[in-house]
């Protein structure tokens, strides 16, 4: 028992330097990169968000307007009901009820669409700078000798020497000069054609 503990003992001694040298890696030189200062402020960037800004308000204005009468109508169908003292409203005061909550419902129908269009319209904007933006980091830490990026909100502290920003910023405002504030529409599955 004692050789065959010798020999494992032996074999694993031998084959210790050559695994650690196959697992040697250069040491790191790390780069560091405000994406969120990137992002917001690149040329096409700040007017991509000036867009996206004015959608959002263009959208509540228009959500609103619909709003105030809707209310108001409310109001005037909660005043003739409260006039009832509990009796049972005629059939014209139940249809308005009835009317009043197709248009509320439309309302909120409307509410969630602008939404999900404002959050398409803003992750297509992100889409757009990250698509150009990944290919810069590359060639930022190439020209900066660097074999490492790292964005600024993973990091304690940091030099200011290593801070590529301003790089990748300048890169940006040439690369990227125009931003779509508009998503596409997503594409429809393939329906089957009749027989």
């Amino acid at each position: 028992m004692k050789k065959l503990l010798v020999s494992v003992s032996l074999v694993a001694s031998m084959a210790l330097p050559s695994i650690a040298h196959a697992q040697a890696i250069p040491p790191a030189v790390v780069a560091v990169v405000e994406v969120d200062r990137v992002r917001t402020t690149c040329n096409a960037c700040k007017t991509a968000i000036a867009a996206l800004q004015s959608q959002q308000a263009a959208a509540d204005n228009r959500l609103n307007a619909q709003a105030g009468p809707l209310q108001t109508e409310q109001q005037s169908i909660q005043a003739a009901v409260n006039a009832l003292n509990g009796k049972q409203p005629d059939a014209a005061l139940q249809a308005r009820a009835k009317a009043w909550q197709t248009k509320a419902d439309q309302l909120q129908q409307d509410v969630e669409r602008a939404r999900q269009q404002l959050g398409a319209n803003q992750q297509y904007v992100v889409k757009q700078i990250d698509d150009k933006m990944n290919p810069i980091f590359a060639q930022v830490m190439q020209r900066r000798g660097a074999n490492v990026l790292v964005d600024q909100r993973a990091t304690l502290a940091t030099a200011s020497a290593v801070d590529v920003t301003n790089d990748v910023l300048t890169a940006l405002n040439a690369a990227l000069t125009t931003i779509q504030t508009v998503a596409p529409a997503p594409a429809r599955p393939n329906q089957p054609q009749g027989r």
